[in-house]
């Protein structure tokens, strides 16, 4: 059983595959073996998390998640746990499997009870797993929202009842509110699932486990991928800045030159070896006091072809005009905000983003889902229901790296296996750490490592950086920019 952190790496796979996969592990094994396993490791974490309960519910659903919750309703009577079952669905009904578990959960001596205890020291879900044809309702929904209102932990097996597996989308809100300090545990089995780790995902699963129920040899492809920890590369003594690139940020129209600093204070910060800063609003100062080292340029003055270019922030309308220069001359790029706005409403913009593909020069889309929404003449709405999808079609469509960004970003390329990042939090939430992302996704790229990788890592770094801010340090973009949290 491992803990899955910020760090680890890890394929993802979705439902269709996890299905294979237990169809081909249970034909090889002995019958009922996989929801024995299931059981004991679900009681073994349930042991950890209260190894001093006194009664732990767990809540039983109709199909084989019910079936594992039976089983780990059975291990933990049998060490010596006061366990009280509930259960929803009719016994005959119930999979051969899970009537096996059944049976042993009464020869065990749990409890079985119509309605969920007054209190309890653990709650488990295990009411629907990857399962959940339909929203909980009636006393399912009933059940999970005492479990998220009560003080005890909670631990879902597999995934949490409700959560679409493969997108991460709840279909019933039932978690604790804002601010709540409940403990929530789930133990992913067999495989991870890439909607733990996207939308609401995160908050529905919480920390996160994984037992892999010793089925190890997997041939299916993944859906996803966890990127795990970024590599740490130690810059030779024998260099200087021209061995990092140069990044040159366009944007930052009048009223919005803040984004423009913002981004290339981020590039700077993030190795780049030279950072311009081209603003689009003529009366900008030519210097910035906090940041001396960043060089003012008029955009008609670069010389783009050597550079990578990171466009869009702050660049209201005024961008568009210049983007078909920017998108037929820059070596790499990085198109942000108002940049990808004048492209979706621009098909001749589209047809340069993708000749550039097809040139071999590298671009890198950061939209937040509604301009992702805008690129796709789609809706917010759609755009979040499949984060996974969308991000594919967006790298499909124009040939590039894209980084849809929100709680589980996802990156993903032309024929590529997409990335989720398990990095960042809700304090990333305020205005202009976009524009530090995309400074730091150009630092990256200008240091010349592959598109793909730069952007992984530089999403990863983004996120791990509001991770590690301090308790009670407010998180503003500008001192993200900063490349480090204060002390």
């Amino acid at each position: 059983m491992l803990r899955i952190t910020s760090a680890s790496t890890a394929d993802l796979f979705d439902i269709a595959a996890t299905r294979r996969i237990e169809e081909a592990a249970a034909k090889a094994l002995p019958p009922h073996t996989l929801m024995q396993r299931a059981g004991l490791a679900a009681a073994r974490l349930a042991m950890a998390l209260a190894p001093h309960a006194r009664l732990v519910w767990v809540a039983c659903g109709p199909g084989n998640n019910g079936g594992d919750g039976f089983e780990a309703a059975s291990q933990l009577q049998r060490r010596g746990f006061e366990t009280v079952v509930t259960r929803i669905g009719e016994e005959g009904r119930l999979p051969a499997d899970a009537r096996a578990s059944l049976q042993r959960a009464r020869e065990a001596g749990v409890t079985f009870a119509e309605a969920p205890p007054a209190t309890c020291d653990l709650a488990v879900d295990a009411l629907l797993g990857i399962g959940s044809a339909r929203p909980p309702s009636g006393p399912m929904l009933d059940w999970l929202r005492r479990m998220s209102d009560a003080a005890a932990p909670v631990l879902a097996i597999d995934t949490p009842s409700g959560l679409d597996a493969d997108t991460g989308n709840l279909s019933a809100n039932y978690l604790p509110a804002d601010g709540a300090r409940q403990r929530r545990v789930c133990l992913s089995l067999l495989t991870l699932k890439p909607g733990l780790f996207t939308a609401q995902g995160r908050d529905a699963a919480g920390e996160l486990w994984f037992d892999d129920l010793g089925i190890a040899d997997i041939a299916e492809r993944p859906a996803a991928r966890l990127p795990g920890l970024p590599a740490t590369s130690q810059r030779r003594h024998a260099s200087h800045k021209g061995s990092y690139g140069d990044v040159a940020v366009i944007g930052g129209a009048p009223g919005m030159a803040g984004a423009a600093l913002l981004a290339g204070s981020a590039a700077l910060h993030a190795g780049a070896g030279r950072v311009f800063v081209a603003p689009l609003d003529r009366d900008a100062l030519p210097l910035d006091p906090v940041r001396p080292e960043l060089m003012f340029r008029r955009p008609d003055t670069l010389d783009l072809s050597g550079m990578t270019v990171v466009s869009g922030c702050g660049g209201g309308t005024a961008v568009a005009e210049l983007l078909p220069h920017i998108l037929q001359t820059a070596g790499a790029l990085v198109l942000d905000a108002d940049a990808l706005n004048c492209m979706a409403s621009d098909p001749a913009l589209q047809s340069l983003l993708t000749a550039r593909a097809a040139s071999g020069r590298p671009t890198v889309l950061t939209p937040h889902p509604l301009e992702a929404a805008r690129l796709l003449g789609s809706n917010t709405g759609e755009v979040q229901r499949n984060r996974l999808a969308a991000a594919r079609e967006l790298a499909a469509r124009f040939g590039a790296i894209v980084v849809l960004k929100g709680s589980g970003s996802v990156i993903a390329g032309p024929n590529e296996i997409p990335v989720i990042n398990p990095t960042g939090n809700a304090r990333l939430a305020t205005p202009g750490t976009g524009d530090v992302l995309a400074g730091m996704v150009g630092a990256a790229l200008a240091a010349g490592h592959p598109p793909m990788t730069a952007t992984c890592e530089a999403v990863w770094r983004h996120g791990d950086l509001a991770d590690r801010w301090p308790s009670g340090v407010p998180l503003t973009a500008g001192a993200l920019a900063g490349g480090s949290p204060p002390l």
